[in-house]
């Protein structure tokens, strides 16, 4: 189909022109959305779509289930565009449509109970592939393994390699936040004299500094106070962090725990044990954020005045919680993405990634049975900074087999750019690969939603996750005779195409220049405008 190639566009000559963009400062809220030609911005053209194509109100409404932590049902910018199950009666406690999943009247709960518990904290994957092998692969080594093991073995040795790291990381990291959380309490208790309302200013500590030069004492709490001033923290950013380095410690390296014994109750090694959860979609909103980001980034509502613009208002979101701080289950993930299906979802956004598996079988089969019923997933490539190709690396979910030969054609893998026109438009966190992932698209510094009517920036590959489902379920709603397989052809031939070198770190940690283009299958960084196009030629064919 060489015409296709009529709406990718080269701008090599234009690179040259701009050095550090514009916005480095003070960098648009809606950055993403704007043009490489009318704002030097690499950017999604969605913009620009608007003005030129999508002109008249797009007729079909899409559904795009939100995998992910908990989403702000309620917030002033997303509630219009929320999904409703209108085959269930509200809090009836019966199960109406016969689902196996009582009162789902906005979706579900993945992470919770009957009683209304909800799991926040949970094991790391390979904390569980630690618990289930210790017992049969501790203290042995390859040539102790029977072939049809072997591979559970080698990623058994993996988790312990990964255990260990991350334990010795988190007790570190425990005894960082000690010292900012005693050192607050003893500052605090110190100053109250000369800050009693504990309002402290950079200002008035030099003042203080300077005029008790000789005071020991006083002057350990007052340069305490002066950090705590610089990287403006707050005691809630220090109770917050400490909740987290403690949880990670007590359950998400806890071999002893089980998040699925002690609140959930489903049997995690029974893939057609289900209807576990709940019915809470928006519960620890103050911790758990996630998700309202990425529905954000997807369907904020447009042209209201408020906050940010979405890349669709006709969608409907149907938030589905699978995501603890820790790793999801691989059952709920599969349990997920069949809800989704079979709820009318036409796009599958999955803004999370992680190196170990334990029943990926599972997780394929549900990716399998979704593109038999034509629905598109979209996932992030992680934010390791590592070159996927490495076969020492893993990252799941993913769409090959045992033989990276790609199973399906409706999943995609999304890299993160940014918006510098230079060796920097490599988001530096992304992960990257050449047939690991398909395509970029923007990120960093990117505006969307938080919880309670709150916005906030965010970056890295969920974010560039969040855009591409956002653009594919804008094809699909104004061309909605297309497949998920035309979908992900579409948006990876549609791209923008850089001739930038970037820099890269290897993994014996020198770093080394290459070209964008090698970084993913497309080459390129998604653009709605040109995708736009593509897909009104495809919908003629």
């Amino acid at each position: 189909m060489q015409k296709l190639s009529l709406f990718i566009i080269c701008y090599a000559c234009i690179f040259q022109m701009f050095g550090q963009s514009k916005y480095d400062q003070e960098i648009d809220a809606n950055w993403f959305q704007l043009d490489l030609i009318n704002d030097s911005i690499p950017g999604i053209s969605l913009i620009k779509a608007y003005d030129e194509i999508l002109k008249e109100e797009i007729k079909e409404s899409i559904v795009v289930a939100v995998i992910d932590m908990s989403t702000d049902i309620n917030h002033e910018d997303l509630k219009d565009q929320i999904w409703t199950n209108i085959d269930e009666i509200p809090d009836n406690n019966i199960d109406d449509d016969k689902n196996g999943y009582i009162d789902d009247i906005h979706g579900w709960n993945f992470l919770g109970n009957a009683k209304g518990e909800n799991v926040l904290f949970a094991n790391y994957e390979y904390t569980r592939i630690i618990r289930k092998y210790d017992s049969v692969f501790k203290d042995k080594g390859i040539n102790d393994i029977s072939n049809d093991v072997k591979d559970d073995f080698l990623q058994y040795r993996r988790a312990k390699k990964k255990y260990e790291e991350r334990l010795t990381y988190a007790k570190n990291d425990k005894a960082y936040i000690d010292y900012y959380d005693t050192g607050y309490i003893a500052a605090s208790k110190a100053l109250k004299n000369y800050f009693p309302k504990k309002k402290y200013t950079k200002k008035k500590l030099d003042s203080l500094k300077n005029r008790y030069k000789d005071d020991k004492f006083l002057n350990v709490h007052l340069d305490y106070m002066l950090v705590y001033v610089q990287y403006k923290l707050t005691p809630k950013w220090i109770q917050d962090y400490k909740q987290k380095a403690y949880e990670r410690l007590g359950k998400l390296l806890n071999l002893d725990y089980d998040e699925r014994l002690t609140v959930i109750g489903d049997n995690p090694q029974d893939i057609t044990n289900i209807g576990y959860g709940n019915n809470q979609v928006d519960n620890n909103l103050k911790l758990s954020m996630h998700g309202t980001k990425m529905a954000g980034v997807i369907a904020a509502t447009r042209d209201n005045g408020k906050g940010i613009d979405g890349i669709l208002n006709n969608v409907e979101i149907i938030p589905l919680l699978i995501s603890p701080f820790g790793n999801e289950h691989d059952k709920d993930m599969a349990l997920a993405i069949r809800y989704a299906v079979d709820n009318g979802a036409k796009v599958i956004n999955i803004s999370s990634s992680k190196e170990f598996s334990l029943y990926r079988k599972w997780v394929l089969d549900a990716i399998k049975y979704a593109e038999k019923k034509d629905v598109l997933i979209v996932t992030s490539a992680g934010n390791n900074g590592y070159d996927l190709e490495d076969p020492s690396l893993f990252n799941y979910p993913e769409d090959s087999d045992n033989g990276n030969n790609e199973i399906v054609s409706n999943f995609i893998k999304v890299g993160a750019s940014s918006y510098h026109l230079n060796k920097g438009i490599l988001n530096s966190v992304s992960n990257y690969g050449k047939t690991q992932v398909d395509l970029f698209a923007p990120s960093e510094k990117t505006l969307t939603l938080v919880p309670y009517d709150g916005y906030e920036r965010e970056g890295g590959t969920s974010i560039s996750c969040a855009i591409v489902s956002g653009v594919a379920a804008l094809i699909r709603s104004y061309y909605p005779g297309l497949s998920a397989g035309q979908v992900k052809e579409i948006l990876m031939k549609s791209g923008t195409s850089y001739d930038i070198e970037v820099e890269v770190e290897q993994s014996d940690k020198t770093k080394k220049m290459i070209p964008f283009s090698e970084l993913s299958k497309s080459g390129k960084i998604v653009n709605a405008y040109n995708a736009l196009q593509m897909a009104k030629q495809f919908s003629l064919e």
